[in-house]
């Protein structure tokens, strides 16, 4: 009987050591701040060439 409760023990306190690691983990995510989305290399010719270049057409 003993053998059996300390199995059972170990059972939920791993159980419940793996639902903490994991909402740990996700607050660790969630508390990181928003990166930028911003580029290294910006091409500013490329934009202006894209926007007034008509879209070509499907056949």
């Amino acid at each position: 009987m003993h053998r059996f409760l300390a199995a059972a023990l170990t059972c939920v306190a791993a159980a419940l050591l793996a639902v903490g690691a994991g909402l740990g983990a996700v607050a660790l995510l969630n508390a990181s701040p928003e990166q930028p989305n911003v580029p290294l290399v910006h091409f500013p010719e490329n934009e202006e060439a894209a926007s007034d270049a008509p879209a070509p057409a499907e056949e």
